[in-house]
């Protein structure tokens, strides 16, 4: 007898349907989970303690922190769902935490949240969701999983303020299979007002804005932390080589700073380059940081068939808050490639993601390089 798919997309009854949800204890998430267990779902909830419980309870602005572990324990007690906390700390020092101060110091501006959704949340989380005998792992991010002919495709959310496909662009073509993101052609607003119409106790709760393990922004503390003695004085120089002033440390720059670099100048300087091999920051005038050409390694790609080797047409994002740029993505060997902007881009970051898409959709990325002097 045919049996039609349930609105996950998967050919199973709803109540027989085991859908593990990712609860990080913030609003998206629990929405996530109310609304899968009000349709029906036979929904699970995971929290994962991704570090030190007690430095983090009650700090407004973070997310997994032990207040938000507390509000996901409440939230699934409200739906009458099981709920389980994972002690995750040692797989997020190792593969997120010390990521992010390598990074910084070899001169990066990194993206831990990425880090964190490739390797902790659809890396080890999905193995835990396989583990349960779970049918699909949801989570709460503002993007949209659609069927396509060759495979479940990732684009963009629906609200583009909220859009968070350029922190997932390292999601596999497997882990599509597993993940549904049911918020995806919600807005906020929307959320919010699921939330309180469920009376779920964090409707109003705030959105998470630092980086979970930085407080108060303050990067070089937690690099210093992470490794102690590796930060190291250096010279501030103009793009001839002229040293200009001194500093503390590369990993208070990234690439496009203007403000906070200590130098007076007639002409605004930006920081165009980071040289941790000799300590050296180096700035210029806006025009030295426009580049047409960059490198990216690590590609992800997720098109419905291989890149073709003469490239593909797209659009490119090199921040997450930046507009999209017209270019050309060519692929190299040992899964890098070459991206060639139709106009020049400002303040090329190695560290960032350079996402590629096609209209909505995501068709991977990688990782920018450092480019030669």
């Amino acid at each position: 007898m045919f049996r039609a798919m349930n609105s996950l997309g998967i050919n199973k009854a709803v109540n027989a349907t085991r859908v593990v949800v990712a609860m990080s204890g913030g609003v998206d998430s629990s929405v996530t989970a109310a609304l899968l267990k009000e349709e029906g779902y036979d929904t699970i909830g995971i929290t994962l303690q991704l570090y030190d419980h007690g430095q983090t309870v009650g700090r407004p602005g973070t997310c997994c922190a032990g207040s938000d572990i507390h509000d996901a324990r409440r939230v699934a007690s409200t739906l009458d769902m099981p709920h389980y906390v994972l002690d995750y700390e040692s797989r997020f020092r190792s593969s997120v935490m010390d990521d992010f101060a390598d990074s910084y110091l070899a001169g990066e501006t990194p993206i831990p949240c990425v880090r964190c959704n490739q390797t902790v949340k659809f890396t080890d989380l999905m193995q835990t969701a396989r583990d349960l005998g779970a049918d699909a792992l949801a989570t709460g991010h503002y993007v949209r999983r659609i069927d396509g002919e060759a495979g479940p495709e990732l684009h963009r959310g629906r609200e583009s303020a909220r859009d968070q496909s350029y922190f997932l662009f390292a999601t596999t073509a497997e882990q599509m299979n597993l993940l549904r993101f049911p918020l995806g052609a919600m807005t906020k607003v929307e959320v919010r007002d699921h939330a309180r119409r469920l009376h779920l106790a964090v409707s109003d709760k705030p959105d998470s804005q630092d980086i979970c393990f930085v407080p108060n922004g303050r990067y070089a503390d937690v690099v210093a932390k992470l490794r102690p003695g590796a930060i190291e004085p250096g010279e501030i120089v103009d793009i001839d080589g002229s040293v200009l002033a001194h500093h503390d440390g590369v990993i208070n720059f990234t690439v496009g700073q203007r403000k906070g670099i200590g130098l007076a100048a007639e002409e605004p300087l930006f920081v165009v380059r980071l040289e941790p091999e000799t300590h050296r920051v180096v700035v210029g005038p806006r025009e030295a940081l426009m580049k047409t050409t960059l490198t990216m390694r690590d590609v992800n790609w997720l098109g419905s068939a291989p890149m073709p080797d003469d490239g593909v047409a797209c659009e490119v994002k090199l921040r997450s808050a930046q507009p999209q740029h017209a270019a050309r993505v060519i692929p190299l060997k040992d899964g890098r490639a070459q991206v060639e902007l139709t106009a020049p881009a400002e303040g090329v970051a190695p560290g960032q993601a350079c996402v590629m898409y096609d209209g909505d959709r995501v068709l991977g990325g990688g990782w920018i390089e450092r480019s030669a002097a």
